[in-house]
C-alpha cells in the first residue's frame, strides 16, 4: 500500500522516525497534488524509506516556503526535501537553515536565485509553451489575485506528455491551480546554496526549458544531473524508477 501520510499523523505512528535512513519528503508542483509521487514512494518504501508527501498550498513562496518548514521541523531523522516544478522553489525557501535537512532534490524543477521568480526563470531561455495552454483563470476574492489551471484539452501534451493519456487525463481534471502571484514572487531564500543537490528533468519538458534546467543545475553545482530522454515534466510519473534512484543517491550520499 502506498504510504502519503500527513504529518500529524506521521508523528502519531509509533516507530516510523526510528530508521537508520532518513526521511524522504515530498513536495509537488503547480498543476499537481501528492499523487504524482505514488509510483516513487512505493519503490522507496521497498527499500525502507519512511516518505511524507507534503500537500503544498501554491499560494505563495514563502507562505509555501513557510508551510513545508512547519511541517518537516516536526521530523526527528535527517531528510531528504524532493520537490518538483515549483516545489523547486518552495523547498529551497523552506530548508535554509535547517539542518536535519541533508540533502535537496530537484525533478524538473526552479532552483532560484534570491530576487529570482519562476516566470523569470520560464522565461530565461526559449521553449516553454505553458502560458498559451493555460485555462480561463479563477479570479479570487479579496483582491488575492487568481488561480491558474492548464487547459484540459491541452494539459495531456504540454505537461504529460510521455504519461499513457488516460492517466494524463486523470492528472488533468485532478489538477491543482496555483496562483499567478506565486509563480511571479521572488526567492528570498537559497538552500541549494546550503546544500548538497541533485537534479533530474526530461529534455522533452514542455513548461520549464531544458536550457534552463540544466542552468540552474550548473548554477547549483549539482551532485548529479539526470536528464531523461523524451522526458515530459512529470518525470516522476513517467520515469518514476529513474527519480527514485536519484533520491536514494541522495539519501545515501556521506
Amino acid at each position: 500500500m502506498t504510504l502519503a501520510v500527513t504529518l500529524y499523523a506521521m508523528s502519531a505512528i509509533p516507530g516510523l522516525t526510528q530508521s537508520n535512513k532518513p526521511t524522504i519528503v515530498l513536495v509537488h508542483g503547480a498543476f499537481a497534488d501528492s499523487s504524482s509521487w505514488n509510483q516513487v514512494i512505493s519503490r522507496l518504501e521497498m527499500h525502507g524509506y519512511s516518505i511524507v508527501a507534503v500537500a503544498n498550498p501554491l499560494r505563495g513562496v514563502k507562505r509555501d516556503g513557510d508551510y513545508v518548514r512547519q511541517a518537516i521541523k516536526r521530523i526527528k531523522t535527517p531528510i531528504v526535501l524532493v520537490g518538483h516544478s515549483y516545489g523547486g522553489s518552495v523547498i529551497s525557501n523552506a530548508a535554509a537553515g535547517l539542518e536535519n535537512v541533508k540533502a535537496l532534490v530537484f525533478v524538473a524543477a526552479f532552483a532560484p536565485e534570491v530576487g529570482e521568480s519562476a516566470v523569470d526563470l520560464s522565461g530565461k531561455f526559449p521553449g516553454s509553451t505553458l502560458a498559451p495552454a493555460l485555462g480561463e483563470p479563477v479570479t479570487l476574492a479579496n483582491g488575492e489575485g487568481k488561480d491558474l489551471y492548464i487547459d484540459q484539452r491541452k494539459f495531456p501534451e504540454q505537461f504529460a506528455a510521455d504519461v499513457p493519456l488516460a492517466e494524463a487525463k486523470l492528472m488533468a481534471a485532478t489538477q491543482r491551480p496555483i496562483t499567478d502571484a506565486a509563480l511571479a514572487e521572488p526567492a528570498a531564500k537559497t538552500a541549494w546554496k546550503e546544500k548538497p543537490s541533485w537534479f533530474i528533468h526530461g529534455d522533452a519538458d514542455r513548461n520549464i526549458p531544458p536550457h534552463a534546467l540544466r542552468w540552474m543545475a550548473e548554477r547549483a553545482n549539482s551532485r548529479k544531473t539526470v536528464v531523461v530522454r523524451g522526458g515530459s515534466h512529470v518525470v516522476m510519473v513517467s520515469h518514476p524508477g529513474q527519480v527514485a534512484k536519484l533520491i536514494e543517491e541522495a539519501a545515501s550520499a556521506k
